[in-house]
């Protein structure tokens, strides 16, 4: 019979984390900044021409705020899945 110690339990760190990639269509972007004003974690900054830009894409928790709120459509985000090949793209 277990104890309660004994049950393992599964923490946050033992959980792999999901990474996304956040895919921005610069052509259709009219650089509105609502994909900024809306990411929680703060990481789609404006480059030099006022484009939205992922400043770090591993913190991207995937809410979809951004891809949701664009009026023009030109954002993406999608579960990164894991290279098999080294030349992969």
């Amino acid at each position: 019979m277990t104890t309660p110690q004994e049950k393992t339990t599964t923490t946050a760190a033992d959980r792999k984390k999901k990474l996304y990639d956040v895919s921005f269509y610069h052509d259709w972007c009219k650089a509105c900044g609502i994909c900024m004003a809306f990411c929680p974690r703060e990481i789609i900054l404006a480059d030099r021409a006022g484009k939205p830009e992922i400043t770090d894409p591993d913190r991207c928790v995937g809410c979809r705020f951004c891809e949701l709120h664009c009026p023009d459509f030109a954002i993406t985000v999608s579960e990164r899945t894991p290279r098999r090949r080294r030349n992969d793209v």
